[in-house]
């Protein structure tokens, strides 16, 4: 069937209000050409020796201060190391000697030499000095607030900044789902201050979706689990996002806030603490009314998003060791939309007619009067944590929380879609010229959807730390309501053999269910530092997991284990393996209803939890010389009791049955490090094989053997580099690079014909593939001096190019037939180039 309402083909249409653009492409214009062609570099070199002895010391470690941009002496102690122009303060460290510090000032296109003595001590026990603590492990990638605020997207959002992180599949920018390492969309689980949180449950296009409630700008740490996450973390197959907000400080200076405002979106949040720092608060507050981003796709109509979120936490300590929190969160998303038409032009332009002749083809639809489509996502969460420490070595959590979401979808969309072939050489198309019509079909969708979620969660847990071992001990009871109303129709129109109309529902529902269960999980886990004589040099830590759901009566087991091993200064080995349960919730019992099926009688009440075995092992080398971490990571998991699913732009269909078993495995390599002093920027790249076998009583003649899995994307690149001007600092450059070969997708294949009207059935199961998915997003920002010297405020201006060469990349197919009966291929396109201003306050 064709869904006229899932198409955004996007061409550039309408560009941004004058003024804005002329003043982002300036600011671009003079920060490029001065990063490409004045990098004003010097160079620090010297010789490190003995104050002792005079003998060299080879291996020293030269670092900025306060930086991992450095270097390391070689085998006669000397070291070279290239800095942009500034002064700076430079740190000399070797095993068994004690640090020294020492300010050196680099001249453009000179050497300063710097010969430096350390003394001799018994305290100093780190041979290679590394800036900062980041938490290494099998699967573990953390980003950083300021790296996720900087990084050139949309809407600012933490879950599409995880987007450049090894093992991340995300093709649409419209949308903060993703996929890692072969996972499914719902198989990601987000925690922010230990709080489960959920996604949208039943978004059909990512303009849908709004804002994620991860706010960045309340945000201290945030980290990736894509393999071998704890057994804390239950209940998914691909990952855990876990975001931890900051808490303010009392000895920082009080308050302390900052603001954002762009052509999308603005922002505010705000910190404290008070009563000698018993009490600490943190607000967040976004709205974004993407309307002009929106506007941009070849779907013209009247955009209407409006995102509001707003989030709140607070903290008191009544005494050391006794410790109450609340996060509070409200998020009311809504997406307008009064279609107008769309043109989509598709096919091949030729040079050469003789060699290669054009085919050129174009789709106009246009809609009736009156259409409209909202969508409407309210959301609400509430938890309570009491923390306890009881003793030095026994601390304790016990929480509990609220989730609530109630979603709407309204549709009444009525059309007709013209399939023409197009002269290249006649005039211009886009007015109407050289068009031939070569088909024709209409469609009526028609839709009033509603869905609650309400989720219930108490859970406690416990830690004890004795000797060379950290046990915790966990559990949590959960109850789940749903309620589900479903009335969507759509109807195809077409001609018979005699001329009469012919009306087809290709696509019938109307029906309301309510479903509550509850689940119950326990966990024990096991931190083990194994060398008493050499602490953290080894660390193992084994654990398992008990769940149980209560619809289907089932019970699970997850027993993991992962090891970290520190070979030697430079090098540290790690891996996992565990088994891994996802219990099904309502979208995986309900399935698809058939036409004319109820949606209780819909229910799987036999289905079982899906299930995976994960095997990741990996390791990650630092280079002295060039102070960049070089990581790498193998995995595989094996999953039995499959759910399979069909992906429709960003709505997955499950299929309500365990009717495959699959396995996946892949490669994930990252190269990161300073190209600049306090700038972290890395490469990624990501090798995926995701295949799904069906079942013999599930087997049809579209899906037999080994088939693709729709999030099997074999190659994937990410990059995201940071950098400034070495002459003027102030200026800041960030770049995020995308790609992504292409995602399977089911051709449909024609099927019964009724007068002019051919049905369309699926074909075979992921036989062919989207194109690559490719974009460059740019953004330059200056940091406006104060006017006042010792003021604490800091203005930045930021201008951002998004998707610069304006690649055209493809989220889904339409299918209308041409006078032949043939199916043309009509791709539904994501955004140009677009163009965004944001101005930033912080204080």
């Amino acid at each position: 069937m064709i869904r006229f309402r899932i198409v955004s083909d996007v061409r550039p249409r309408a560009f941004w209000p004058g003024a804005f653009c002329c003043l982002a492409l300036t600011l671009l214009a003079c920060v490029l050409p001065s990063i490409s062609t004045a990098q004003e570099w010097g160079a620090v070199s010297g010789r490190i020796t003995a104050t002792d002895s005079g003998f060299p010391i080879p291996g020293s470690t030269v670092l900025v201060a306060g930086t991992n941009f450095g270097t390391a002496s070689d085998a006669d102690g000397t070291y070279t190391l290239r800095l942009p122009i500034g002064s700076y303060v430079l740190r000399f460290s070797s095993i068994g000697f004690e640090a020294r510090f020492d300010s050196v000032t680099v001249r453009s296109g000179r050497t300063t030499y710097l010969d430096r003595q350390l003394r001799p001590s018994t305290t100093e026990l780190e041979a290679i000095t590394v800036e900062g603590e980041r938490e290494l492990g099998a699967g573990i990638f953390g980003i950083s607030p300021d790296e996720a605020r900087n990084m050139p997207t949309p809407l600012p959002d933490a879950l599409r900044a995880l987007r450049v992180l090894p093992g991340v599949v995300a093709n649409n920018e419209l949308s903060n789902q993703f996929s890692v390492r072969g996972g499914g969309f719902n198989e990601n689980l987000f925690f922010v201050n230990g709080f489960e949180i959920f996604l949208p449950f039943r978004p059909r296009t990512g303009e849908q979706e709004g804002l994620s409630l991860i706010n960045p700008d309340l945000t201290e740490r945030l980290t990736l689990y894509a393999g071998g996450f704890p057994v804390r973390y239950g209940g998914k197959l691909a990952s855990a996002v876990d975001a931890r907000y900051r808490r303010p400080n009392a000895d920082a200076d009080s308050l302390q806030w900052s603001a954002h405002a762009s052509l999308l979106d603005v922002g505010f949040s705000a910190g404290d603490a008070a009563l000698g720092g018993r009490l600490g608060w943190l607000v967040g507050l976004r709205k974004a009314q993407a309307r002009r981003f929106f506007e941009t796709q070849e779907l013209e109509g009247e955009y209407q998003p409006d995102y509001t979120d707003a989030q709140a936490w607070l903290g008191y300590r009544f005494r050391p060791g006794l410790e109450l929190e609340w996060l509070g969160m409200y998020a009311e998303n809504e997406f307008r939309l009064d279609p107008n038409g769309r043109k989509t032009f598709f096919g091949t332009l030729s040079q050469n007619e003789l060699l290669a002749p054009s085919n050129l083809q174009s789709l106009w639809i246009r809609f009736d009067e009156g259409n409209e489509e909202v969508d409407a996502y309210q959301t609400f969460f509430s938890g309570l944590r009491l923390k306890s420490q009881l003793s030095p070595n026994v601390r304790m959590e016990h929480d509990v929380s609220i989730y609530d979401t109630h979603e709407t979808e309204l549709l009444d969309l009525s059309g007709t879609a013209i399939l023409y072939q197009v002269d290249p050489g006649s005039g211009n198309p886009d007015s109407g010229e050289g068009l031939f019509p070569t088909g024709s079909s209409r469609q009526e969708d028609a839709a009033d959807n509603r869905i609650e979620v309400r989720t219930s969660t108490l859970t406690g847990r416990y830690i004890l730390t004795r000797g060379r071992h950290a046990v915790e001990a966990g559990w949590s009871l959960r109850s789940l309501s749903f309620g589900d109303r479903l009335r969507e129709k759509t109807v195809v129109v077409g001609r018979a053999t005699n001329g009469d109309t012919v009306r087809i529902v290709a696509d019938s529902l109307n029906d309301a269910a309510s479903l509550s269960t509850s689940q119950q999980a326990f966990h024990l886990q096991d931190s083990w530092d194994v060398l008493a004589d050499e602490p953290g040099r080894l660390t193992v830590t084994s654990g398992v997991r008990v769940d149980r759901f209560d619809f289907t009566g089932e019970w699970t087991v997850s027993p993991r284990a992962s090891f970290t091993w520190k070979a030697n200064p430079i090098t540290t080995w790690f891996g996992s393996v565990g088994r891994y349960h996802q219990a099904p919730t309502y979208r995986e019992l309900r399935g698809k209803p058939e036409i004319g099926e109820s949606i209780l009688g819909a229910l799987n009440t036999s289905l079982r939890s899906q299930r995976s075995l994960q095997v990741v092992i990996g390791g990650e080398y630092f280079i002295p010389s060039r102070r960049f971490f070089f990581r790498t990571e193998a995995w595989l998991k094996n999953i039995d009791h499959l759910i399979s699913y069909d992906i429709e732009n960003v709505r997955v269909l499950y299929s309500g049955e365990n009717d495959a078993k699959g396995q996946a495995y892949g490669l994930d390599l990252q190269l990161r490090g300073e190209l600049v002093p306090g700038m972290e920027s890395w490469l990624n790249y990501s090798y995926l094989v995701a295949r799904e076998e069906f079942g013999s009583a599930f087997q049809t003649p579209n899906n037999r053997g080994r088939v693709a899995r729709p999030t099997d994307q074999r190659h994937t690149v990410s990059l995201f580099v940071q950098d400034y001007i070495p002459s003027d600092p102030t200026w800041r450059l960030h770049l995020r690079t995308l790609y992504g070969s292409g995602l399977p997708y089911t051709p449909p294949v024609p099927g019964e014909q009724i007068g002019n009207i051919v049905e369309q059935i699926p074909g075979d199961r992921h036989s062919a593939r989207y194109t690559r998915f490719f974009r460059f997003d740019i953004g330059a920002t200056k940091e406006i001096p104060p006017e006042r010297t010792g003021t604490r405020m800091r203005v930045e201006l930021t201008a951002e190019i998004l998707n610069l060469f304006d690649m055209v990349n493809t989220v889904s197919y339409s299918w209308v037939p041409d006078a032949a009966g043939i199916w043309q291929r009509i791709p539904t396109r994501l955004t140009p180039r677009t163009v965004n201003v944001r101005l930033s306050v912080h204080f």
